[in-house]
């Protein structure tokens, strides 16, 4: 008997990094625009914060995909990738609104 390899399906991790991506650089462009009005700030840190927990969330729920399929690992693996990606464009964003 063959095994048919079929792609993992979740397409809401990919959603949620592209629109985590998108909406924090939406909140940066206008922060450094307007040479640090704290306002923009005011918006931003509880957008911050429900990104973490919703980004933590989907990590977890991906991580234990990871452990209970592994014959999809490689799909998984890559979703995760693409979801911790965001971490270093974030932490990038910080130290530049830390700065100035």
């Amino acid at each position: 008997m063959k095994t048919i390899h079929k792609p993992f399906e979740e397409k809401q991790s990919i959603e949620l990094a592209i629109g985590t991506f998108i909406i924090s650089t939406l909140l940066f462009i206008p922060y450094i625009l307007s040479n640090g009005n704290a306002m923009v700030l005011v918006i931003a840190w509880p957008f911050a914060l429900v990104g973490i927990i919703v980004n933590t969330i989907m990590f977890f729920h991906l991580m234990e995909k990871f452990i209970h399929l592994p014959q999809q690992r490689k799909d998984i693996g890559m979703k995760i990738l693409i979801l911790l990606s965001n971490i270093p464009i974030i932490f990038f964003y910080y130290l530049i609104v830390m700065k100035s």
